[in-house]
């Protein structure tokens, strides 16, 4: 796998072994064993080294993944529209879980107030103090007169209303891995090897998880095994919300499935990546701080902790329909001719958004609300609730 990456530099790998050898000392005063969760989240979050905490750029052309606010400024204009409706139903504010670049605090700024809708406070809950920093700069170069809106949180508020939004945040949620094999079902944790290298180990799955792997049923394995997440982590952060949301809505988008397509005998080695310099791969355990870490989203498990928590399950569909129904199209025709050379760069990278072999069917958005009486306008055509 490491012949067919671009090889990091000297500095990136010097990180990387610092870290390594952290979580190696973690993984000996354990016992020799860490479970895969554990391993993902220092790998993603451990102060100063992390992958998401060690100051390497993450997004764009120069990092290692594009996510859809930096394809399109259309991403967060067209958004706005379904939180605007949103906060008028509920109240206005906002909370952005993750905001990466803060590109899309930015758009969705600059176009509820285009809309007359601006929030009176826009919060961010950003656990890394190196991307709050580059948000901050983000928001001031593109709508400085609106920063003083702008604060941070360091952990979910107590209680809220208005609307919140969390865009590829669940995907690197830690998640447990689970292994059935000859009738029985395992974790999947990480070791150490004679040499000190990371390696795979099972042990006996147990409590909530070994409850919640008997739950999917009986794996199809026949001779061989099968493997796959299941994140407990992103369960219980979404009933959180149950407890905190007084009212207005939670959306979600990811990439994931519903949980019967999630867990087909054909995924039998699951759905763990890695994204480094825009090529995915594999091996979870190389490289670790350089390489963003991610799963795909179970949305029926992630439905069902907000149903259970008292939320109400408002919308499921396509990244494609959402955007559509919320007035994408009609967004893009506003920006001039059809041939003019401002419609074609737009309409080029609208199509990344919504086309089926990009992101429009393998993103998809949930909603999950409390004290909302009319429907929510991304899901009037396509709603794929009955899915879940």
């Amino acid at each position: 796998m490491k012949d067919r990456l671009p090889p990091p530099s000297a500095d990136a790998l010097e990180h990387s072994a610092r870290l390594a050898a952290r979580l190696a000392e973690a993984i000996r005063a354990a016992g020799g064993w860490t479970g895969f969760d554990t391993f993902m989240a220092r790998a993603l979050f451990e102060p100063g080294l992390g992958y998401y905490s060690g100051g390497s750029r993450k997004f764009g052309a120069e990092g290692d993944f594009v996510t859809a606010p930096e394809i399109s400024p259309l991403f967060g204009r067209t958004l706005a529209r379904q939180i605007a409706a949103v906060m008028a139903a509920s109240a206005p504010e906002i909370v952005e879980v993750g905001a990466g670049t803060g590109r899309l605090a930015c758009d969705l700024l600059a176009e509820l107030e285009a809309m007359g809708c601006l929030p009176g406070r826009y919060a961010i809950l950003e656990l890394s103090g190196e991307l709050r920093a580059r948000q901050a700069e983000a928001i001031r170069a593109s709508v400085p007169h609106l920063a003083s809106r702008v604060v941070w949180l360091d952990g979910l508020p107590e209680t809220f209303s208005g609307c919140v939004i969390a865009n590829e945040v669940l995907d690197v949620m830690p998640v447990q891995l689970v292994v059935w094999r000859s009738g029985q079902i395992f974790e999947r944790g990480v070791g150490l090897s004679a040499e000190g290298d990371f390696l795979w180990a099972d042990r006996p799955a147990t409590g909530r998880l070994l409850e919640a792997a008997r739950a999917l049923g009986p794996r199809p394995t026949g001779e061989a095994e099968y493997v796959s997440e299941i994140g407990l982590a992103a369960r219980a952060w979404t009933a959180e919300w149950g407890a905190r949301l007084a009212c207005g809505a939670v959306l979600l988008i990811d990439y994931g499935y519903p949980q019967a397509e999630y867990y087909l005998p054909s995924r039998a080695n699951g759905t763990l990546q890695c994204y480094y310099r825009h090529r995915a791969h594999p091996d979870v355990l190389l490289w670790p701080g350089l390489n963003d870490i991610t799963s795909f989203v179970d949305f029926t498990a992630i439905a069902s902790a907000g149903f259970e928590a008292g939320l109400t399950v408002a919308g499921f569909t396509s990244q494609a329909n959402f955007l559509t129904n919320c007035g994408l199209l009609d967004l893009l025709g506003a920006l001039g001719p059809d041939d003019s050379p401002a419609y074609v760069r737009a309409a080029r990278a609208a199509l990344r958004l919504v086309a089926p072999h990009e992101m429009g069917e393998l993103f998809k958005v949930l909603a999950l609300t409390r004290g909302l009486d009319a429907p929510l306008a991304g899901f009037a055509r396509g709603d794929r609730t009955h899915a879940l």
